[in-house]
Parts: structure tokens; sequence; C-alpha cells
């Protein structure tokens, strides 16, 4: 038996080109008992690696490549080892070892690990030497035995019985000396040998498309004949009988192999969500509880909404109660699930950027439907004003964390961000990795460019690649007997004259084969647009870090799934433009308008005739949202009279749900009969005329007719979204014992289904149309009332 301790995946950017499902796979069937991934200086794919290997029954081994100072012939060389994970230890002091790598090397080029670092932060981690790229191997090949005696020495010094010196036989012409050197060094030195091979791809018909990749990643063209070539064809995955006999002569070095697999035990926590912890402030000198403070915060918030809302006392008594019981709702579903934590450190930041000069969108997304948000002052919006739901924010029936998105002033976001690093700690606070893939006709350009084909020809067969918004296209031939689908398209059935020209064309379809390979790898590292994580401690307790040359932003070395797999939790800090030109109008209104000192938009009437008249007339030029020529005509269609045809219109101007626009107009005027589903449901539609708009809707109807707990429903408005026909059976006839109940025929309750299951599929999130909607009436409402302030913010 033996074990890959070695391997390149595609998260290796600039030479792997092995997936990480292939590689598996690959184990797997061979019945290689583990596999260890060992990416050049990062573990990007760590955790998708990790949770493949454990899907398919083959022990994951953490590790990286990483290149190292200190031990070469003279200061500036820089050699390379593999570190392997042993344990939670070790995965830490190798997730802190490559963040000081990106963070603080001196290199400009790579993430170099020093080697006092190295004596601190060895625990838990076994030692391969590199071969012919590590301190060893490289002066054993310079013909300096001194030298590699006493790096071997060193570093068997640092990892005591951790330290392994590596063999290689990859078709290189000095691999059989350094093998033999090497092994002549261990028994002098009394070290073990381990037989690896260093995988940059999955199966030897790959190799020109990895040669390909790396022509790509360093500028290169394929046929140059001054190219350095770094690898060779044998750098595929070998079974296990191939390195079997590939070191017949040294058997030591395979059942090494199994003794290192076995020594390295790491068991990740997945799906755990640990948030830092929110110092609480003292309320009239006690600091209470966090569950106490929170449901202080949220009833003293309230209280601050209610009086803004009704001024009139007698008709804020009225209407407190049902207030008061939709925020013990929502307090008891929090404080179960265990978030109260989450909802006080949103607020906090958010707070903090309204009081410093940084202005916060009124929602975005789901959080809009929360009572505990606006009471916290997180959202800027009543949801029981606009009929908003919780559960489709977070549901009682699902626990999974909340997720506000957030809207800030684009050019004030940073300054939040700052905020939250001081008091959380800068070790505990980062943004998000992304990982950029190569897309169908990014693939074309690439390889075309490496295969010195001309623009020209490249540029031309790119573009008969069909570009449909919302739409996966992919080169991949399509499989035998596949129906077509809406979301993923074959680029040769869809046009025809591709697929002609493939078949007639060399050069096309040399293009193509070679494209199709390197389609979906990942291309490059990118930050996420808004996503920040909060960690409860140092974040390389969690995951590494990465830097990208010249920057001085660091970001998680996992993508957004991957922080939240290993308990990371995300917020999202967008930035806004509108919030900006808001901002500066308001600036200019409060420096040039005597008496407008306090000027706010959270205290402009929604009812204004004048800013009606605008969206009426379709003069919504550079309004939020509405600027579009569709929107306009739309709007002089429609002529909206309130805050809610707004929100309608904003939801349905949309593809899927365009094609109601004409009906809802039609029946807000009169000139079509206002139907709905059911009687039953009349009052809940008719602020839509009938037609289901909202995700929403659909909850309420199967809440109405099919007597569902809103959690339950928003769980069936997940299944209609997938779309999953033995669970669409199910609740379908849930539904209709439910619609029995209210006497509803079971004909009746199929077609009511239907249909709910038609508005599912493009229905929109009102809490989100109704957060916007609001920014749109407040930038129309200042280009009304404010015009020259409002074009020269713009």
């Amino acid at each position: 038996m033996f074990v890959h301790l070695r391997l390149h995946t595609e998260f290796s950017v600039i030479d792997g080109t092995t997936r990480i499902d292939d590689s598996v796979q690959l184990a797997a069937r061979d019945q290689q008992p583990a596999l260890a991934i060992t990416d050049l200086g990062n573990l990007f794919g760590a955790i998708k690696f990790y949770k493949e290997g454990r899907k398919r029954g083959v022990k994951p081994i953490i590790g990286a490549e990483v290149w190292f100072e200190g031990l070469g012939k003279d200061a500036s060389q820089l050699s390379r080892m593999l570190l392997l994970v042993q344990n939670h230890a070790g995965y830490l002091n190798l997730s802190e070892l490559l963040a000081r790598a990106w963070t603080r090397s001196a290199s400009k080029v790579h993430a170099v690990v020093s080697l006092d670092w190295l004596a601190e932060l060895n625990d838990g981690l076994i030692c391969l030497s590199g071969a012919q790229a590590g301190p060893v191997g490289q002066a054993l090949i310079q013909g300096d035995e001194a030298r590699a005696v006493d790096a071997g020495m060193r570093l068997a010094g640092t990892f005591v019985h951790r330290f392994y010196l590596e063999l290689q036989r990859a078709g290189r012409p000095e691999d059989d000396n350094l093998v033999a050197q090497t092994v002549q060094l261990a028994q002098r030195l009394g070290l073990p040998v381990v037989a690896t091979h260093p995988i940059q791809f999955a199966a030897p018909e790959d190799f020109e498309a990895h040669e390909a990749r790396v022509c790509i990643a360093e500028g290169e063209i394929l046929a140059n004949p001054r190219r350095v070539r770094r690898f060779t064809r044998e750098q595929y995955f070998k079974s296990a009988a191939q390195m079997a006999a590939l070191f017949a002569d040294v058997p030591s070095a395979i059942t090494h192999t199994l003794e290192i697999a076995k020594r390295c035990n790491l068991t990740l926590v997945l799906g755990k969500p640990q948030l830092p912890e929110f110092p609480i402030p003292p309320v009239n000198g006690v600091v209470m509880a966090p569950d106490d403070y929170f449901r202080h915060a949220s009833h003293e918030g309230l209280k601050e909404r209610m009086a803004h809302l009704y001024p009139d006392v007698v008709r804020r008594e009225a209407e407190m109660p049902r207030y008061l019981e939709r925020l013990e709702f929502e307090l008891q579903t929090i404080l179960k699930m265990g978030f109260p934590g989450y909802f006080l450190i949103v607020g906090d930041f958010i707070n903090w950027a309204k009081s410093n000069g940084c202005p916060v969108g009124p929602g975005r997304g789901s959080g809009a439907g929360s009572l505990v948000a606006y009471a916290l002052k997180i959202t800027d919006l009543d949801p029981l004003q606009y009929n908003l739901l919780f559960e489709r924010f977070l549901n009682p029936e699902r626990v999974s964390m909340p997720d506000f998105d957030i809207d800030f002033c684009q050019t004030n976001r940073d300054r939040v961000i700052d905020y939250v690093k001081e008091k959380y700690g800068k070790d505990a606070v980062s943004q998000i990795a992304t990982f950029g893939t190569m897309a169908a006709r990014a693939a074309i350009r690439d390889v075309g460019r490496v295969l010195d084909m001309s623009y020209t020809f490249c540029d031309g067969i790119s573009k008969l690649i069909p570009n449909k918004p919302g739409v996966a296209v992919t080169l991949q031939l399509p499989p035998p007997g596949h129906k077509k689908d809406d979301k993923l398209v074959y680029a040769t059935e869809a046009e025809p004259i591709l697929a002609e020209r493939e078949a007639k064309e060399e050069d096309v379809r040399t293009l193509l084969e070679l494209a199709r390979k390197l389609e979906g790898m990942t291309r490059n590292i990118g930050m996420h647009a808004g996503g920040v994580l909060i960690a409860p401690g140092k974040l390389t307790d969690f995951c590494p870090l990465y830097q990208q040359p010249g920057s001085e932003s660091a970001v998680s070395q996992y993508d957004k799934n991957d922080v939240e797999a290993v308990g990371l939790v995300k917020f999202d800090f967008l930035g806004l433009a509108t919030l900006t030109i808001l901002e500066i109008a308001r600036e200019f209104i409060v420096k040039r308008h005597r008496g407008q000192e306090n000027f706010a938009f959270e205290n402009l009437p929604l009812d204004d005739a004048a800013t009606y008249k605008l969206f009426q007339d379709g003069k919504t030029e550079a309004v939020f949202q509405f600027e579009s020529r569709g929107m306009q005509g739309m709007l002089r269609d429609a002529k909206p009279t309130r805050l809610e045809d707004l929100i309608a219109l904003n939801a349905l101007y949309r593809p899927g749900p365009m094609d109601l626009i004409p009906s809802f107009v039609a029946r807000k005027h009169g000139r079509e009969e206002v139907i709905y589903p059911h009687p039953l449901v009349a009052e809940m539609l008719s602020e839509t005329y009938g037609i289901m708009v909202y995700q929403e809707q659909v909850m309420q109807t199967a809440q109405i007719l099919g007597g569902y707990s809103l959690g339950g429903a928003d769980m069936l408005r997940r299944a209609m979204g997938k779309k999953d026909a033995d669970e669409m059976a199910r609740h379908r006839q849930i539904f209709r014992d439910g619609a029995a109940k209210n006497a509803i025929s079971q004909d009746k309750a199929d077609e009511v289904f239907d249909l709910m299951e038609k508005f599912a599929g493009y229905g929109f999130n009102k809490s989100h149309a109704a957060a916007y909607s609001l920014l749109a009436y407040h930038t129309a409402w200042l280009k009304v009332h404010y015009t020259a302030e409002f074009f020269c913010a713009n």
C-alpha cells in the first residue's frame, strides 16, 4: 500500500490542474487509504479537500508546500519543503506560519517562512525535505555535502522524529542520482526516507493542459523553445502499484508513506458558528447578562421607534400591544437559537456608523422583516406597517445563522471596518478571499494566447459562445441523452456554427479541447465585495490569511463557504454610491438652507404628492432603482400613488414577473377585474391587486389556506425553488390536508398550490424591495424639493 503525500491542486493557481474531487476519486478508486493536499504556499482548497475526503472514505491529510529562507547557500536562496498537519495544534501552527509568510515576509514574490518562526511553530507538524527543491536536495545537487548534512541535522533537531528525507522519481534527469545521494545521507544521519510524487495533473493526457496553465500564469507561449520547462509528463496521479515499482529498491520509502498517514489525525469541527463576545455596556451602573441586555436594548429601542412612528400618545398606546407581541415572538426565537450576540454586534457597528458621519441604508435583503432589527436601529423600515415577515429572515423551524447585508456610504465604509478592527482586535478581523475561475470565453482567449493564435481568431471563436445573463454556459460536450436545462447551456449545442467549425477546422478543435480541460479552474485570488470576518480571538485559530503582493489588506485563505464551515461568521459591509450621494446632498441642504440644521431623511413624509408626480411622469433619471428607460415607461403606465406601489413595481421589474406588469397596472386602474385565488387571501393580496408578487405572499397563502406555520411555509417556499419532485409531492399533500380543514376542495387546493409554485419560482423578497423602494423615494423626494443639491451631489 502507498499514500500520496504531495499534491498540487488547481488552488496552487500557477502550476496545478488537479481538481479536488478528481484527485480524491482517483485515490479511492486505487484503494489508497489517505491522501494529502499540499498546495504551494496556501490552504485555499483545504476545507473542500477535507470534506471530499471524508465523503469518499479517503483520510484527508492537510498540508502545504512552503517557501523557506535561511538554509540555502546564501541568505537570498529560497528552498521549498512540505509541512503536513498531524493534529489541531499543527493546523493552528501551519495557519499561523502561512499567515505570517503572506503578511510579514520581506519577499515581494513568494510567501516565505523564516527559520525563527519554524522553531516557534513546529508542534504538530511533520516536515518532508522537499527533494530537489528543498535545502538538502539543493546542497546535494550543488555537490555541497557538508551543507546538506548541516541542513538535515538542523531540521531533524527542529522536527524531532518528525523529519523525513524525500525521494522522487518524476522523469527529471537528476532524479536517480539525487535519490542515491539522499539514501546515503539518510543512512549516515539516521534519518527516515519517504517516497513522494509531485502530482501536478490527474492523468498523462492532461500534461499539455497543465503546461498551458503554467504558460497562462507566466505570460509565456507554449511552443517557445527557450521557455523553462519545469515539469514532466510523469507528474500525474500514479497508482500505488506504479509507485511501489518505482521504489522497489527502497521499500522503506513506500512503507513510510503509510506511517506518516497514520500519524496525521486532524479532525475539524465544521458547521458550528462561533461569534466574538460582545462587550456589554453597563446600564445604570449594572452589567447585565448578554441575553438580558439584548432584551432590554430591544424594548428600549422599540419605545424610541414608537415615539417617532406615533407621536400621538393615545394612538401609540393603542398600537403598542401588536408591536410588543411581535417583538416578544422575535426575541424568544433569537434567544432560543442563540443569536442575540449577532444582533448586538451588528447593531453596535451600524449605530457607530450613523453617529460618526457614515450613512447606512434603511435595510437590504430579508433582514428588513425583523422588528428587533428595527428596534436596535439595524434597519429603518417598520416591518409591521409593510407586512414584512420575520420568518423569511430567521426561520424558527430551520436553525441557520442570520445574515444581515448592510449598505454603507461608499466613501466611509472602510472607516466602519476600521472601527470593528479597533473594537475586536486587528488579529480578529479580515475580509474574505474569492476565487476567480476561467469561464468559457476567458478560457478560449487565455488558451488561444498561449497557443500563439491570433487575437482576431480567438476573439471570433469566443464571441460564438452564448452570453446569457444568469445562465451558466460551458464548453463541455453535452452528455448523451441529456435534457435541455435553463440553468446550463452547452455552447456547441446552443451555437451550431461553433460545433460545425470544431468539426471542420483543426485549430478550432485544438483550441476547444485544451480550453475544456482548463474551464472552471481557479485563475486568480480576489477579495469578497463586502464580506468581513470577526473571529472570537485570532483569525489564524480558524484559518490562515493571504495578502496580495503590494496590498495592505489581508483576507482569509478560505472562501465564504469554507470560512462559515470552520465556524467563522461573515458580516456583509457593502458600499452603495446612492448613500454617498444622499449624504453629500444632505450636507448641501444643511449649509445652504436656514432652519434645516437637523435635516434627516428618516423624517421625510412618505405621502408627498409632488414626489409621486415625479414617478408618475417617469422623470426618474438618477433616481435609485428606477432610472432605466424601461422603468420610466412602466412608471408612466402604472402611475404609483403610494410606497406600496413602488415596492411592487420594483419587485416586478425583473425577468419572469415582468410579464405580470400589464395586468398589475390594468387592475390598479380598474381596467381589469381583480381576481383572488381564494376569498380567504383577498385581504392579504389586496395591496398587489390579487397578484402574488412577493415570496412572502406565497408563504402567507400557505399559512392562511394550507394551515402552515410561517416557518413551515418558508420551508415550502425553499422546496418550491429547488423543484424537488418528491418533496413537492409531500408538500402538496400537506397543503391539501390543511386546505380541507378550510372547506377547500382538493381540485381548488391543487389549483392554488400550482399557482404558488409558479410564483415561488420568480417571486421577489418583499423586505428587500421595500427597503430599496424607500431609498428610491428619498432620492426622488430630494430631486423634487432640492433639485440643485441633488444634481450637484450626483
